[in-house]
């Protein structure tokens, strides 16, 4: 079920709403940046970004914020959210979220 923000005035931006892994709040699509698991190894799996929103398997959402990563990794809500055993590794997302530049990842400035 797609969930849509009501618009309130004429001009809102409206579409689907997903919910922050990090900081667990309600935003549009075109806010977060959408993360898969892709399996390296048996039961080894490495969170990948996926900017464009196209890769296959279960998607997982946050904001393009250190903040929120950081918040994720100490929760361990990778794993549960994108349902794989362990905790995956997120050395590629530290990397391009740490850099805090959300436009090189297609995501709306907030």
């Amino acid at each position: 079920m797609v969930q849509h923000e009501p618009s309130s005035s004429r001009g809102a931006r409206t579409g689907p709403v997903r919910t922050c892994l990090g900081c667990r709040q309600r935003s549009l699509t075109a806010d977060l940046l959408r993360i898969v698991a892709r399996e390296v190894e048996p039961k080894r799996f490495v969170l990948v970004p996926d900017p464009e929103r196209r890769l296959t398997g279960r998607g997982a959402w946050l904001h393009p914020d250190p903040e929120c990563l950081s918040q994720a990794e100490r929760r361990r809500a990778f794993g549960r959210a994108l349902r794989v055993p362990g905790n995956p590794d997120a050395a590629a997302l530290v990397q391009l979220v740490g850099s805090g530049d959300g436009a090189s990842l297609g995501v709306a400035p907030q």
